[in-house]
């Protein structure tokens, strides 16, 4: 049986009204409008994290970078988080919080891109700039001790990331983890408009909406902002989590199947009735999720 707390989500999303931008491309447009017209969205990372990590600050390739590595620890291993908010939505203290926890968990040191919010880039810049990050971490270390994790719009990022590293004849990292992915732009499934009414937080009109923002001259089916459509074959060993309310996993269900013809090495955990992103949330389910992205870093 799910958690109470897990339970309460849904209730809490609703009266949050968490849904109400995704809910036409007219709300999400008015939003972003608002967002760029006020001050910028804060992305640093919360003084209370300074009790269990280190935190540095960095300028990679014109992007503001962070290191977050485990108090005091010189850590033998590298991870690339790459936070979700559907690419026109700043990091989030959820996001900061689950870094910080794994990393002293895994004895590993994060980097945390604060990647420019779509339009401002869009995928044809971001996705090779990362792809840089996550080079520059195997290079260091090498692949054997190198992950690449992303959640939600962050989780299609994070595989897209992979396919251009297999693309560039880079090892696989050794574990590249997909949080409630967006793995397809289009907005077509079938599976969305059946899973939509009992998703609490996300809609179809305003993520189609940003997703066009993010991919900006490229096609919606580019594996650069659509991996589902991409070559899948080589891309190393793969863990992914997905919620039965959450309309992304209209996503992961079909690439489950895809990645497993392809071949791949895929742990995947769906979990009746959790919300989007449940792994970083504050409840149990996420707690029990985020000691098996530990266990895939650092087996």
């Amino acid at each position: 049986m799910s958690s109470l707390a897990s339970r309460l989500m849904p209730a809490v999303m609703t009266l949050r009204g968490a849904k109400r931008v995704f809910s036409s491309a007219e709300a999400m447009q008015r939003k972003l409008v608002r967002q760029s017209a006020g001050r910028p969205p804060k992305s640093t990372p919360p003084a209370r994290l300074s009790k269990t990590v280190d935190i540095r600050v960095r300028e990679i390739a014109g992007w503001t970078v962070y290191e977050i590595s485990p108090k005091g620890k010189t850590p033998p291993r590298r991870a690339l988080y790459l936070h979700g908010g559907c690419y026109v939505f700043e990091i989030a203290l959820q996001h900061w919080l689950f870094v910080a926890k794994l990393a002293v968990e895994t004895n590993t040191r994060f980097l945390v891109p604060i990647y420019p919010l779509a339009p401002a880039e869009t995928a044809d810049t971001i996705v090779p700039k990362a792809t840089d990050l996550a080079l520059g971490l195997i290079e260091e270390v090498g692949s054997e001790n190198t992950s690449v994790l992303g959640d939600s719009a962050g989780g299609g990022m994070a595989l897209a990331v992979a396919m251009q590293l297999r693309d560039r004849c880079i090892p696989a990292p050794h574990s590249t983890v997909l949080i409630s992915p967006w793995l397809d732009i289009t907005g077509t499934d079938p599976q969305l408009a059946v899973i939509a009414p009992h998703d609490p937080w996300l809609a179809v009109p305003g993520s189609h909406f940003a997703g066009g923002v993010y991919r900006g001259a490229l096609l919606e089916t580019d594996p650069r902002v659509s991996p589902l459509y991409g070559d899948l074959h080589g891309l190393g060993s793969l863990t992914m989590f997905s919620g039965t309310r959450d309309i992304l996993n209209a996503d992961a269900t079909k690439f489950l199947s895809l990645a497993r013809a392809a071949g791949l090495a895929i742990d995947y955990h769906e979990v009746p009735d959790m919300i989007h992103v449940f792994p970083i949330l504050p409840i149990p389910e996420g707690t029990a999720a985020r000691a098996v992205v530990a266990r895939s870093m650092a087996g």
